[in-house]
């Protein structure tokens, strides 16, 4: 395993956070609240089945073969992102965008 190079910035976080400069502010209601939000996502109480294009499963498969995690994990994370609002579909959203940057458009205002 190769050693991670750190710059000065990092290096003084490092040594701070070992000599015990920091301290959490964690109350234990939150972290119940945390540890009651992870347990939810990572739970898998139901199952799914779909069908895709091969190419597509080898995408997948590829892909999640270099994040060293199995295939259906990455399909469940992409699932969730995208359920939970952090994941877009990018494309989706250009046409959209280019109807708002259109002139006359009527969601533009008229001075």
């Amino acid at each position: 395993m190769s050693k991670v190079k750190l710059d000065e910035e990092e290096k003084e976080i490092l040594r701070d956070f070992e000599a015990g400069e920091f301290k959490s502010v964690l109350t234990p209601q939150r972290k119940k609240q945390l540890a009651k939000a992870a347990e939810e996502t990572f739970k898998k109480d139901k199952r799914i089945n779909i069908r895709i294009s091969s190419r597509d499963l080898e995408a997948l498969q590829r892909r999640a073969l270099e994040e060293g995690i199995p295939y259906q994990t990455l399909v469940s994370s992409i699932l969730h992102k995208y359920v939970s609002g952090s994941l877009y579909d990018a494309t989706a959203n250009k046409s959209l965008n280019s109807d708002l940057n259109r002139p006359g458009f009527a969601g533009d205002s008229i001075s």
